[in-house]
C-alpha cells in the first residue's frame, strides 16, 4: 500500500504567490484580518529586533483546544464561505516560510492552551502542545513569530505602522466610523510597541464625499470620498480603493473600467461591507459569477456612476475609448439589447448588467460607451434618496438644486484665493461638456490564440475571441452573428444561473434570441 506525501514547502511557496504583495506584507495583514474575524476591538504588536520576534496579540474570541489542533491543518478552517476578511489562518502558516518557531496562544473561557510549530523538512511541519506563557492575559489568541533574519521588514516598527494604513485605512480613518460600527460596535484600536496608531484621514484641497444606498433604505450600503490634489501622488495612492469590513481588497483604476485625465492627482477609497460575502476563497479579490458575481457587478456600476459624475464635475472626464465594435455588427447589438431586457425579468441576476431610465425602461449600451439620459450617480450625504426604481436596484443619491442640463456652476473665487491652486485643479472649459459614459454590458474583441474559449466575461465586458477557429468559421460563412450571440451567452450563464442550470439559460437565451430577429407579425384588420 502506497501513501500520499505532500510537499509542505512547495505547497506554501505557491500559497505565497497567490497574493500580489511581499510575504511580509501578506503575513501581517493575514494575522490582522483574522484577528478582525475573532470580533477583536484592540490588537497589539510588540516588535523585538534584539531577540528577532514580532509579537501579535488581540482580544477577540479566543479558540477552544480542538480549534486550536485544527488550526495546524494546512487546508483547514472554521470560516464559511462569504463570511470574514481572513483566509484560513494563512498568515501564521506563511510564517513558517521565515519563521524558526511559531508559538500560538489563545484563551476562551476556562480554555488555556499554547502550541509550539515549525518547517523541520519539506514535507513536514510538526507542532506539539507546550505550557502557555502568559502571552494572553483575559481572553483572545496570541502570536509570536521568531524570524530567521534579524532584518526582516516584520521587525520593522515603521513597516508595520505603513502596512496597516495602506491596507486597512478606513479602520483609522473617522469617515468610515459609522458604517463600520454595525461591524465593529466598540471599534478597532491598533498599538504598536506601547504606541496606539492615531486616526488618520486624507487631506486634499478638494474633497468629495459619496454615498451609495440601495433603493429605499436610508442607511448608505456604502460611503467613501474621492479627493483631488495639486501634485501627482505616489502610485500605490492613486485611483480609487475598494474595501470591506476595512480591509482593502483592491486599488487602482483598473478594477473600477474607468481611466480619467490627470488621473495622477486623483485618489479615493470607498467601504462596502456588503461586499464581504462576495469575496473569493482567500479574500484577495471578488467573485465574478452566481448571485455574489451579480452583487459585486451591481456594487461596481453604482460605484462607477458617483465616480464619473464626480470626475464630470472636476472636469476631468475619462478618456475616450479607442476600440469601437465594427460597424455591422451594431444591428446584432440592439437584437441582444431586447434579449436581455427581456431575460432580465427571467434571470434577476443579469439585473447588475441592465441599465435603468425613468419609468421603468430599460437598456443595455452594448459596445463603445454613449451619453444616456438620466445620471444618478452622485454623492450629497444626508438627503433622501429619490427616483427609486426598483427595490433590487443599486442607487446613488441625486444632487439637490441642479441647474436644467446637468450642468454644475463654477463656485465664484473667494478674495485672496490663490489663483495658481485653482488652476491647477480645475481643468479649463472647452465650450461643451462632454456626455457621461453609461455602464452596463460591453462587447469588446480580443485574439486568445491558445485559449479554447469563444467569450469570457470580465467585469461587466464579454471579450469575444476572435482568434478562435469557430469565429474564422463564422466569419467565412457569414455567420459572425450568431457567434457573437452564443458567445455572449456561454458567457453569462455562469453569472446568471448555477452551473447545473447553464443549458436551460442558454435554451433560452437562443430561444429570445432569434425570436428578436424576427419580423412581428401584423393582425388582419377587422372590415
Amino acid at each position: 500500500m502506497g501513501e500520499t506525501r505532500v510537499d509542505l514547502l512547495h505547497l506554501l511557496e505557491d500559497l505565497r504567490d497567490a497574493y500580489p504583495g511581499a510575504l511580509e506584507d501578506t503575513i501581517l495583514t493575514e494575522i490582522i484580518a483574522n484577528a478582525l474575524d475573532s470580533e477583536a476591538s484592540r490588537i497589539v504588536m510588540e516588535v523585538n529586533p534584539s531577540a528577532g520576534t514580532l509579537l501579535v496579540r488581540d482580544n477577540g474570541s479566543g479558540m477552544q483546544r480542538k480549534d486550536l489542533a485544527r488550526y495546524h491543518d494546512i487546508a483547514s478552517s472554521t470560516k464559511r464561505r462569504g463570511q470574514g476578511i481572513g483566509f484560513a489562518g494563512v498568515g501564521i502558516k506563511l510564517g513558517l516560510l521565515v519563521c524558526q518557531e511559531v508559538l500560538t496562544e489563545t484563551k476562551r473561557g476556562h480554555t488555556h492552551v499554547s502550541t509550539t510549530w515549525h518547517l523541520s523538512s519539506r514535507h513536514r511541519a510538526p507542532w506539539k502542545w507546550v505550557p502557555p506563557i502568559g502571552m494572553v492575559i483575559q481572553q483572545g489568541t496570541a502570536v509570536r513569530l521568531k524570524l530567521h533574519n534579524i532584518l526582516s521588514p516584520l521587525l520593522d516598527q515603521a513597516f508595520i505602522g505603513a502596512a496597516i494604513s495602506r491596507h486597512f485605512q478606513p479602520l483609522l480613518d473617522p469617515t468610515f466610523s459609522t458604517i463600520l460600527n454595525a461591524h465593529y460596535p466598540h471599534g478597532v484600536t491598533f498599538e504598536i510597541n506601547g504606541v496606539d496608531l492615531p486616526p488618520q484621514g486624507f487631506e486634499a484641497p478638494l474633497h468629495a464625499p459619496v454615498e451609495i444606498r440601495l433603493a429605499r433604505k436610508r442607511k448608505p450600503s456604502a460611503v467613501g470620498y474621492l479627493v483631488r490634489t495639486g501634485n501627482p501622488l505616489p502610485d500605490d495612492l492613486q485611483g480609487l480603493a475598494i474595501s470591506t469590513f476595512g480591509k482593502v481588497i483592491k486599488s487602482g483604476w483598473d478594477w473600477l473600467g474607468i481611466t480619467p485625465q490627470a488621473r495622477e492627482h486623483i485618489s479615493g477609497l470607498i467601504e462596502v461591507p456588503g461586499l464581504a460575502a462576495s469575496l473569493t476563497l482567500n479574500k484577495g479579490d471578488f467573485i465574478r459569477v452566481g448571485a455574489r458575481g451579480a452583487t459585486y457587478l451591481a456594487y461596481r456600476k453604482a460605484i462607477q456612476e458617483a465616480v464619473q459624475r464626480q470626475l464630470s464635475e472636476w472636469g476631468v472626464v475619462e478618456s475616450p475609448v479607442e476600440e469601437t465594435p465594427p460597424r455591422q455588427i451594431r444591428p446584432l447589438e440592439r437584437d441582444l439589447e431586447r434579449v436581455l431586457e427581456d431575460l432580465s425579468d427571467l434571470f434577476p441576476l443579469l439585473g447588475s448588467l441592465v441599465e435603468h431610465r425613468k419609468g421603468g425602461q430599460k437598456r443595455l449600451p452594448l459596445g463603445t460607451p454613449g451619453p444616456y439620459e438620466s445620471m444618478r450617480a452622485v454623492s450629497v450625504p444626508g438627503e433622501a434618496p429619490q427616483d427609486q426604481e426598483t427595490e433590487e436596484e443599486l442607487v446613488v443619491q441625486p444632487p439637490g438644486n441642479e441647474p436644467p442640463g446637468g450642468e454644475t456652476p463654477r463656485e465664484p473665487r473667494e478674495p485672496g484665493e490663490d489663483a495658481s491652486v485653482v488652476s491647477d485643479l480645475l481643468l479649463p472649459d472647452r465650450g461643451s461638456r462632454r456626455a457621461p459614459a453609461r455602464f452596463g454590458l460591453g462587447i469588446q474583441f480580443e485574439d486568445r490564440e491558445d485559449d479554447q474559449e469563444i467569450g469570457r466575461l470580465v467585469e461587466s465586458t464579454v471579450w469575444v475571441n476572435r482568434a478562435h477557429p469557430a469565429y474564422q468559421r463564422a466569419v467565412a460563412t457569414r455567420s459572425v452573428g450568431y457567434h457573437i450571440a452564443l458567445a455572449v451567452g456561454l458567457a453569462l450563464a455562469p453569472l446568471a444561473v448555477e452551473a447545473s442550470s447553464e443549458h436551460d439559460f442558454l435554451t433560452a437565451f437562443l430561444s429570445c434570441w432569434g425570436e428578436a430577429s424576427l419580423p412581428k407579425k401584423s393582425k388582419p384588420r377587422k372590415r
